[in-house]
C-alpha cells in the first residue's frame, strides 16, 4: 500500500522551503501527501524556535500526535527545524512519540523512515530534487544559516554557519520552477546578500540575479532578508539595473537605538542604518521598505524605545513586522542578560509601533491612488484575484483575471494593509 505523510509548517519562508523541498523528495520517493496527520503514515512537523508562540504551536500538535501514536503505534513521527539542536536529549525524553529529530535541512534521517525508497538517496537526489510549484511564485534558498549571532537569535545554532549553493544549481532549480508555471521566485536566506562569500571566485547576489535574469520564462525575482552591512553599493546597483528585480527591500533594524543595537551585537549604528536607507533610495526613490522591530529588549529604556518611534517617523517603511522580546534558551542574551522590561511595558510599546505603522502605511498606501501598477495574480480569495506590485504591496482586483498573469492595474482604494483596483483591460470595456 502506498504511504501516505503529512508535513505541518511553522516559521519563516525558509522553513516553508524547506517543507517543500521534503515533501518533493517523499512524492518522488511514491508517497502520497494528506491533509490530515489521521490519515497518515508518517507525520513531520517542521518547526520554528524564533518566538515562543511558535514553540507552543508545535507543542501543541505534539500533545495530539502522542494520543494518535497511542491508538496507532504503527505511526511514524519526525520532528525537524529550529527547536532541534546539536543534543536531542532532552527533546527524546519530553518527547518519546518523535521517532526522528533532524536538524534544518537534515533530510535524510527523515527519509530513512520511508520503507523501501524506491531508488538510491545519495549523490544527486537532494541537489536535484525540487519543489513542486502550487502557483506562479516560489521561495528559493540560495545561503544556507547565519555568521551573524545576534544576541536574541537562535538561528546560527539551529541552521549553522552561511553555505551558499552553487550559481549553475541554483539556475538550474529556478529554470526548473518556471518550466512548471513559475513566473516570480524569491531568493531566500537568513542574510540574503551574504550569498556568494564562500564560493570560488566570490558571486555576489547581484551576480546571481544577472544570471537567472537570463532565463526567459522568469518575469519577477525578489529577495530577503537583508541585512544592512552586507547590502553592498554592487548589489543595490544590480537591483537598481536589472527590469526583473523587483525594487522591494526587507531591511531588518530591530531597534532604533544605538546603543541597543550594540547590546543585540546588530553590528551599525542606528546613523549606519539610515545611511543605507538613504542610499537605496537615492538608486530607486520609490523603493518599498519593510522592517523587524523588537520591543522589550533587555535594558531597553523608554528613551531608548522613542528612538525607536522616531526612526519609523523619519524612514516612513511600507510595512513593520514588530515583535516583543522573549528570551530563547542558548542565545547570548538568554545567557547573559535578565528579561527586565515588564511584560504589560512591552504590550503597551508593541501597540504604540503598530499604531504608528498602521497611520504610515495608510498614509504610503493613498499615494498608490490612481496611479497604474504591475500586478502579478498570485491567485484567488474569495472570488477575488489578488497579487503585488513591483514594491511588494498586496492588491486585489476588481475583476476577473488569470492566475500567474501581470495585469496593469489602475488602483482605486488604499487602506493600512493593501491597495484595490481595476485591470486597465477591464476599464477599456466600460
Amino acid at each position: 500500500m502506498t504511504q501516505r505523510f503529512y508535513l505541518w509548517t511553522v516559521g519563516c519562508q525558509m522553513n516553508k522551503a524547506d517543507s517543500e523541498k521534503l515533501a518533493a523528495g517523499f512524492l518522488r520517493l511514491g508517497l502520497k501527501q494528506v491533509d490530515r496527520m489521521e490519515r497518515a503514515d508518517i507525520i513531520v512537523l517542521n518547526t520554528c524556535s524564533v518566538r515562543q508562540h511558535a514553540e507552543d504551536r508545535a507543542y501543541s500538535k505534539l500533545g495530539r500526535i502522542r494520543q494518535l501514536k497511542a491508538e496507532r503505534p504503527g505511526i511514524k513521527v519526525a520532528v525537524m527545524g529550529c527547536m532541534v539542536g546539536l543534543k536531542t536529549d532532552e527533546l527524546e525524553k519530553r518527547f518519546p512519540q518523535v521517532d526522528v529529530f533532524a536538524r534544518p535541512q537534515q533530510f535524510d534521517p527523515i527519509m530513512a523512515l520511508v520503507e523501501e525508497p524506491a531508488e538510491d538517496l545519495g549523490g544527486e537526489f537532494w541537489p536535484r530534487t525540487y519543489a513542486v510549484p502550487e502557483g506562479p511564485t516560489a521561495y528559493v534558498p540560495v545561503v544556507h544559516g547565519c555568521n551573524k549571532f545576534c544576541t536574541y537569535c537562535i538561528v546560527p545554532y539551529r541552521r549553522g554557519r552561511e553555505r551558499s549553493r552553487p550559481v549553475e544549481e541554483i539556475v538550474r532549480e529556478v529554470a526548473y520552477l518556471t518550466a512548471h508555471g513559475v513566473r516570480e521566485v524569491t531568493l531566500l536566506g537568513q542574510t540574503v546578500e551574504a550569498y556568494g562569500h564562500d564560493l570560488p571566485g566570490q558571486p555576489d547576489l547581484g551576480d546571481l540575479m544577472r544570471e537567472l535574469s537570463k532565463l526567459e520564462r522568469l518575469d519577477r525575482i525578489r529577495f530577503l532578508t537583508s541585512y544592512p552591512k552586507d547590502m553592498t553599493r554592487r548589489i543595490l546597483e544590480a537591483v537598481a539595473e536589472l527590469p526583473k528585480v523587483m525594487e522591494c527591500f526587507s531591511l531588518p533594524v530591530q531597534a532604533g537605538s544605538s546603543a541597543v543595537l550594540e547590546s543585540m551585537r546588530r553590528g551599525y549604528t542606528r546613523e549606519e542604518y539610515l545611511e543605507k536607507i538613504r542610499e537605496v533610495r537615492e538608486l530607486m526613490p520609490g523603493a518599498g521598505i519593510t522592517t523587524d522591530v523588537i520591543v522589550g529588549y533587555p535594558g531597553e529604556t523608554e528613551a531608548d524605545f522613542e528612538q525607536t518611534l522616531s526612526l519609523l517617523e523619519e524612514v516612513r517603511f511600507d510595512k513593520v513586522h514588530v515583535a516583543a522580546y522573549s528570551p530563547r534558551p542558548g542565545t547570548i542574551a538568554w545567557r547573559k542578560l535578565p528579561d527586565d522590561v515588564p511584560a504589560e511595558v512591552k504590550s503597551e510599546r508593541l501597540h504604540r509601533v503598530e499604531a504608528l505603522e498602521a497611520r504610515i502605511s495608510e498614509e504610503l498606501n493613498r499615494a498608490y491612488v490612481g496611479t497604474e501598477q504591475e500586478i502579478l495574480v498570485e491567485g484567488i480569495r474569495n472570488g477575488q484575484p489578488f497579487g503585488r506590485t513591483r514594491t511588494g504591496k498586496l492588491t486585489h482586483l476588481d475583476a476577473p483575471a488569470r492566475i500567474g498573469e501581470i495585469v496593469r492595474v489602475r488602483i482605486d482604494h488604499a487602506g493600512p494593509f493593501s491597495l484595490r483596483g481595476t485591470p486597465v483591460d477591464a476599464l477599456a470595456l466600460v
